[in-house]
């Protein structure tokens, strides 16, 4: 058996928690004020994300059957506007590459997987959101040609970032 990408399935939802850990731990970590230290998802709640066909999982599986990776997505289509173009959009929610995985290529490949799967299902683009706590997964998605299309901005009230 090789490396693969594929969907993922109930018997994958203890790796894809413990890899969800590994993601709170980053944002928790780089904005303590806004990220608790939990997880996204509870094993329900995830449960209910694999049966859905609007929210594609994908796993990374090693050779030894081992997770190495997660990618989760939701096809999105703009409803009830008259300013958007009736476009089909896979947006990424959350890539995840195990920490003892990195720089093997592993969250490279995901996202070749999810943009080869948003090609097929007729999508017209791939989105996601970065936060700017963490650079290292800005310089990963701009390494893959992603380009900023909108900048999310905020104001902290609470007088630190008074101007």
């Amino acid at each position: 058996m090789s490396d693969t990408v594929r969907f993922a399935m109930e018997n994958d939802i203890p790796a894809i928690m413990e890899l969800l850990k590994q993601v709170n731990r980053v944002h928790q970590e780089g904005r303590p004020d806004l990220f608790k230290l939990a997880t996204k998802y509870t094993e329900k709640e995830l449960s209910d994300i694999l049966k859905n066909d609007k929210t594609p999982v994908f796993v990374y599986e090693d050779a030894d059957g081992k997770i190495l990776g997660h990618g989760f997505c939701v096809l999105q289509r703009p409803e009830n506007t008259n300013l958007l173009h009736d476009l089909l959009t896979l947006y990424i929610d959350d890539i995840c590459v195990d920490e003892a995985a990195r720089g093997r290529k592993v969250g490279r490949k995901i996202y070749e997987h999810i943009v080869s799967y948003a090609r097929r299902c007729g999508c017209y683009n791939v989105t996601l959101n970065v936060w700017s706590c963490n650079p290292g997964a800005m310089k990963f998605y701009e390494s893959l040609g992603l380009l900023p299309y909108k900048v999310g901005m905020e104001k902290i009230l609470n007088g630190k970032n008074e101007a």
